[in-house]
């Protein structure tokens, strides 16, 4: 028998976007409120593909947590002068920012075309470069933040940690990199990182080195699960800051409410970032 509830959760996200991308230059134009004034600074990497996630995912980080000392999206390289100029209409506190001037000093040669070449390796660039001026949240594009997300503003605040990371629901990774089960252990998911210090990445440097053939799509995950486990990092609430896959295939979205921070739309799900957007708008 079909799943009609996964399949109308499709059908309605993929309308819902379709809608949205139409009218992104009315919806950047349209205030938020000004909210508290957030101690930290906020980066995100995204492109053009993605910019309708990117939109609705400041948008909710305004409404929900407030204004940061300032938001800059990195562009994969892709993003246009129009989108651009739509992100930046969202608030003042928003600037656009290439890739390039995000790109860690000091490390072996080897490792330099993977970071300015690779998607995936230009975000662990940024990631590698941070934090800046301060605790600094790294947040993908397809990440909604809800009533809750002012926790984030209490962590900012408290600290305790080098940096918090999202808590990762599976181990998604370039197993090639780890030398043993143990290392598996807490799966660092790269969506979402609050960072208070320079980290310290010789250790997953040093395994990029030795890496026998390309990179793959996680490779730059696992280069950050290494880190943050070698730094004595800390995971979020998996309660409040959340990746989870297990409500796939229904049509709910079994974890978005007031009580929330966060959920991270990674793509098997990425249906229910918009069916999330549609149930706001009503």
């Amino acid at each position: 028998m079909p799943n009609y509830g996964y399949h109308l959760a499709r059908v309605e996200g993929s309308a819902t976007r379709t809608i949205y991308r139409s009218f992104l230059p009315s919806l950047a134009r349209r205030r938020i409120p000004d909210g508290a004034e957030v101690p930290f600074n906020v980066f995100a990497y995204s492109g053009e593909s993605t910019l309708p996630e990117q939109v609705a995912s400041i948008r909710s980080f305004l409404k929900h947590v407030g204004r940061p000392k300032r938001f800059t999206v990195v562009s994969d390289g892709t993003l246009s002068g129009r989108s651009s100029g739509i992100l930046k209409s969202l608030d003042s506190v928003i600037s656009i920012s290439g890739s390039a001037h995000w790109l860690p000093q000091n490390l072996p040669a080897k490792i330099y075309p993977y970071l300015t070449t690779y998607p995936t390796g230009k975000q662990l660039a940024l990631v590698m470069s941070l934090p800046v001026d301060g605790p600094t949240l790294y947040v993908d594009s397809d990440v909604l933040f809800f009533p809750g997300a002012k926790d984030l503003i209490r962590l900012a605040k408290s600290g305790g940690a080098p940096a918090f990371y999202l808590a990762d629901c599976r181990l998604s990774a370039d197993e090639r990199l780890f030398r043993g089960d143990a290392e598996k252990a807490q799966p660092v998911n790269t969506g979402v990182l609050l960072l208070f210090e320079k980290l310290d990445w010789a250790l997953a440097v040093r395994r990029f080195l030795e890496l026998q053939g390309l990179p793959d799509f996680f490779t730059n995950q696992t280069m950050t699960h290494l880190t943050m486990h070698a730094n004595g990092a800390l995971p979020l609430d998996d309660r409040k800051y959340v990746l989870q896959l297990d409500d796939q295939f229904v049509y709910p979205d079994r974890y978005a409410c007031r009580d929330l921070a966060l959920r991270h739309y990674v793509n098997p799900v990425r249906h229910k970032f918009w069916t999330t957007i549609a149930r706001r708008t009503r």
